[in-house]
């Protein structure tokens, strides 16, 4: 039981990294070069990608 609540914690807490690490990068970061924010990102994009994934896996019941 504590063990499927971490896990969705964890997923939640990866999920919104990566959504405002996407968000900064494009609106706040304007003193970069434009390929390091586009490899930053391509890394928050990874970061919803892998949580994404974990909560279909946690969903469906293969996690």
């Amino acid at each position: 039981m504590w063990q499927r609540g971490l896990n969705w914690a964890a997923i939640i807490l990866v999920g919104t990294f990566g959504l405002m690490w996407v968000g900064i990068v494009i609106y706040a970061d304007e003193f970069s070069a434009p390929w390091m924010r586009v490899t930053q990102a391509v890394f928050g994009i990874l970061l919803l990608g892998w949580s994404v994934q974990k909560a279909i896996a946690m969903i469906l019941g293969k996690a």
